[in-house]
């Protein structure tokens, strides 16, 4: 056996989803090559074309196991035998619980530019919307239009973009987080 082919199978994809996810959002898709994240992994770009054909397909795989976590974040909430109010306030808190604790998770889902790879993330955020907006419209004790739970989403996305890489953590403004979604609830619930 090769030194190459028992590299290629200690490499996991975990590993190299980590290296590529962090270089990724600290140099955005286009300056990113699969050398540079042999080199950051230390072992050669073939090892890394044993697990993914090209850095598309890495990218690729990358939103796909992001946008699943949000997803289960979601279902795990959805899941908890509350009433509808606590519920639908889980579901806003968890968003933003899940945008902070997860930063360069979350800048990829959502927040890189890249033309070449417009196409890989447009249909995770439409199907983690759409759940969104279902949940929230179903939690609701009122008629709400869909306008206003498009600006809710607006408004918890604009908190995460907000503190991503100016907090560390999630509790670092948790506090401030729950006095944000009580005053969007307000709105639904008055």
């Amino acid at each position: 056996m090769t030194p190459r082919k028992s590299v290629a199978r200690e490499l996991t994809r975990e590993m190299i989803m980590d290296a590529a996810r962090d270089l990724f959002v600290k140099n955005g898709y286009m300056h990113v090559s699969m050398r540079q994240i042999a080199k950051e992994l230390g072992c050669s770009h073939g090892a890394i074309y044993y697990h993914f054909k090209n850095k598309a397909e890495l990218f690729y795989a990358l939103v796909q196991e992001h946008f699943y976590m949000l997803d289960q974040k979601l279902e795990e909430i959805l899941s908890k035998n509350l009433n509808p109010t606590e519920k639908l306030n889980e579901v806003l808190l968890g968003f933003i619980e899940f945008g902070l604790t997860n930063q360069s998770h979350y800048e990829i889902m959502f927040l890189i530019k890249d033309e070449e790879v417009k196409n890989f993330i447009s249909e995770g955020p439409d199907k983690v919307y759409e759940k969104f907006a279902q949940s929230v419209q179903s939690l609701c004790d009122k008629k709400i239009t869909i306008q206003e739970i498009y600006s809710i989403f607006l408004s918890l996305h604009g908190f995460v973009t907000h503190y991503c890489r100016h907090v560390n953590t999630y509790e670092d403004v948790k506090e401030f987080a729950k006095v944000h979604v009580k005053f969007l609830l307000k709105n639904v619930f008055t």
